[in-house]
């Protein structure tokens, strides 16, 4: 009997997505829940799994096309599952097989060892439960990579080729290797495709320069007793909730506070409407080699300090293994992105539409301070709140910030909600 692998339902606002890799090659034999498929939205990378054990014996798409929910992928022929009868091949879209049956493997994992026609086996897993991720099959490339050369696009610095992002592969000759010469000189260039995520990120941070009153307002915050009390703490935080105390929980605590004081700041603008929302569903922007992404902390206002840093912590791990959902992307009515982990000083962060403002979070820098008429070294960080001006005053954004800047300050009113 033959049964067809079909688009599934996609998430909603999603109407169509782009088959980006085969892990399968027709007539190939294949079982029931083997990853076959690899189908890339705007949002999130969706694996495609064979429905039942059978023989793949065609393959209607080929990478690169773009599919809609319902559409016949292929057909597997069940019965030859049971007789095992050779079944000629129809289209061959994948040269390289990985068993990968000893171990889960992501996307991106699975697509860097059937690049580089790697055993897993052979390199030693750092993730959860002894799973392979990304940084360690790079870092196996990296130290096998002698006298011989690999030809692997910089996962980093490429948004071509990323942790969730299984593009479909371009051939060794769309790397320019000497493209143009002067003297011993070799300039390479190389043309890739944008992904789809990487599109929908400039088509929305456009719409948002575009259609929205956008303007930052700064503040500075002595970051000295949140961390005398994360060091206080760290360690039996740590040993009782088995999560690191990080920055963040402290700072969307204070981000959930100023929201009370002022609801506008967690509104929004639809046509000529303003909807305030009455829950607190705070988005993280994450920076990864596919391009931005920013999970969600859904009724982050219910969660203790310790349920926030294991969502981010499990979002983290997620993002590194390519497996966030739609669901955790879903939503958001206020955003935090902090660019002081890569260094950044100072800047004017995007809005996140439809939200109306997103708060900046920046590297923490000791500096002299004036106190009670002393000058005193203190850990500063800058912190920016763009803001719609269409919906939020001035007065609003600037006492927002103070709000935070309170908090964080005086880490008691945190634990005694005043």
């Amino acid at each position: 009997m033959s049964i067809e692998v079909l688009v599934p339902n996609l998430p909603e606002s999603v109407s169509d997505a782009t088959l980006v890799n085969w892990h399968k090659k027709a007539g190939e034999f294949v079982k029931k829940n083997d990853a076959l498929i690899d189908l890339e939205t705007d949002k999130v990378v969706l694996e495609v799994t064979a429905p039942e054990s059978g023989i793949l014996i065609q393959i209607l798409k080929e990478n690169g096309t773009i599919v809609t929910a319902g559409e016949v992928l292929a057909i597997i022929n069940t019965q030859s599952a049971e007789e095992s009868t050779p079944v000629e091949p129809v289209i061959a879209s994948n040269p390289i097989k990985v068993n990968d049956d000893e171990m889960p493997l992501s996307p991106s994992v699975r697509r860097l060892i059937h690049e580089n026609a790697l055993n897993p086996s052979d390199i030693s897993g750092t993730g959860k439960s002894g799973r392979l991720t990304k940084a360690d099959i790079l870092d196996h490339l990296n130290k096998s990579s002698t006298s011989d050369t690999i030809v692997i696009k910089n996962e980093f610095n490429n948004s071509q080729e990323n942790s969730t992002d299984p593009i479909s592969k371009a051939p060794d000759s769309s790397i320019i290797n000497a493209s143009e010469t002067t003297g011993s000189s070799i300039r390479p260039e190389q043309r890739v495709a944008m992904t789809r995520l990487r599109a929908k990120v400039a088509e929305r941070l456009l719409q948002a320069q575009q259609n929205a009153a956008m303007l930052t307002t700064f503040n500075e915050v002595n970051m000295q007793n949140v961390i005398d009390l994360r060091n206080q703490y760290k360690d039996r935080f740590e040993k009782k909730h088995g999560v690191k105390l990080g920055f963040m929980s402290f700072f969307v605590k204070a981000s959930i506070e100023a929201l009370k004081h002022f609801p506008a700041i967690n509104a929004s603008i639809d046509g000529s409407d303003i909807i305030y929302h009455g829950y607190y569903d705070l988005g993280i922007a994450v920076s990864t080699p596919r391009g931005l992404i920013v999970p969600v902390l859904h009724d982050a206002d219910q969660l203790d300090f310790a349920g926030i840093e294991k969502s981010i912590a499990s979002y983290g791990e997620k993002a590194r293994a390519g497996t966030l959902s739609y669901d955790d992307l879903k939503g958001g009515t206020f955003t935090i992105t902090n660019g002081g982990v890569f260094g950044s000083m100072l800047s004017t962060p995007i809005l996140n539409p439809p939200q109306c403002a997103i708060l900046g979070m920046h590297a923490i820098k000791e500096r002299a301070v004036v106190e009670n008429g002393q000058i005193v070294i203190r850990p500063i960080m800058y912190l920016a709140l763009s803001y719609d001006h269409r919906l939020v005053d001035g007065r609003e954004a600037v006492q927002f910030l103070v709000t935070i800047k309170e908090c964080l300050e005086s880490p008691a009113h945190l634990l005694l909600n005043i």
